[in-house]
């Protein structure tokens, strides 16, 4: 007796149509230049931060809701979807403290890579933002960093939900190649949230300070001696323990990521027959 082929139960990540790829192209692009417009700065421009992240923030967030709503016309997100990313959130913002920063050690990395992975690059860049301005609320972390830590995090979430082999690859290989990845993006995250602030500081050495007009090359080669110097020692402990609790966690969390999607149904539309 043959027996009937069970339904497919692959999870599918929360599509992303169109609008979303735009919107999300528009606030990653305008990411880009907010990061990068010191190197490029006139000598005698302000380069304080301080200023003007009110007016990134009053951007960043209609920029988000933008996101969401993207999402939401392309057919992606539903009452479920986004009440999962407020457990998500939640979750996130209440592993970060655990870690206080301490040496770079923040936990949140890696469910933040996880989530993404299982619920794709839309709703892992909104993931990643709202996660970390829930953390910042919760720590007392509110500044001029915050909207640059909010664009950062976001990033992170999205490029797991980019990944290859989303629906082929599991077993052994999935946990490991997010252990590199989230890896990778740790070091990156800290390299990214070093830029936002190196501008700014004064004091420093010749060899590792910005100097405003200077070729970008050059700012460069001082950027990454700064790096090396300052800020590897908090990078690559976030690095480290990303990895190790990707590697041992990962499994049992993208199993529960993907059981609760699958119950959940994103991708089924609600039918309210009597």
């Amino acid at each position: 007796m043959t027996l009937p082929s069970r339904p497919d139960r692959q999870v599918r990540p929360i599509r992303l149509g169109p609008r979303s790829v735009v919107a999300l192209a528009l606030i990653s692009a305008i990411g880009v230049a907010l990061f990068g417009w010191p190197l490029l700065a006139d000598p005698g421009t302000g380069l304080a931060h301080s200023r003007d992240a009110p007016w990134l923030f009053a951007a960043l967030l209609p920029m988000l809701i933008a996101v969401v709503i993207a999402t939401i016309a392309d057919g992606g997100m539903d009452a479920k979807s986004i009440a999962m990313l407020g457990v998500l959130a939640a979750v996130g913002a209440a592993l970060r403290p655990l870690g206080a920063g301490t040496a770079g050690i923040e936990p949140m990395f890696f469910l933040m890579v996880l989530s993404g992975r299982v619920l794709g690059p839309g709703f892992g860049f909104v993931l990643g933002a709202v996660s970390m301005f829930a953390s910042a609320l919760l720590t007392g972390g509110v500044g001029p960093w915050m909207p640059f830590q909010m664009l950062s995090m976001g990033w992170v979430t999205m490029g797991a939900g980019l990944l290859p082999g989303p629906h082929t690859l599991r077993g052994r290989g999935e946990p490991a190649m997010l252990a590199v990845y989230g890896a990778v993006a740790s070091v990156l995250y800290g390299t990214v949230m070093n830029l936002q602030g190196w501008a700014t500081i004064g004091g420093m050495s010749a060899s590792v300070s910005y100097v405003p007009g200077a070729p970008v090359d050059e700012n460069l080669g001082r950027f990454a001696v700064y790096c090396l110097t300052t800020s590897l020692g908090w990078d690559l402990p976030r690095a480290v323990l990303t990895a190790v609790l990707t590697l041992t966690l990962g499994a049992t969390i993208l199993k529960a990521l993907r059981r609760a999607t699958r119950r959940a149904a994103f991708d089924v539309p609600a039918d309210f027959r009597p």
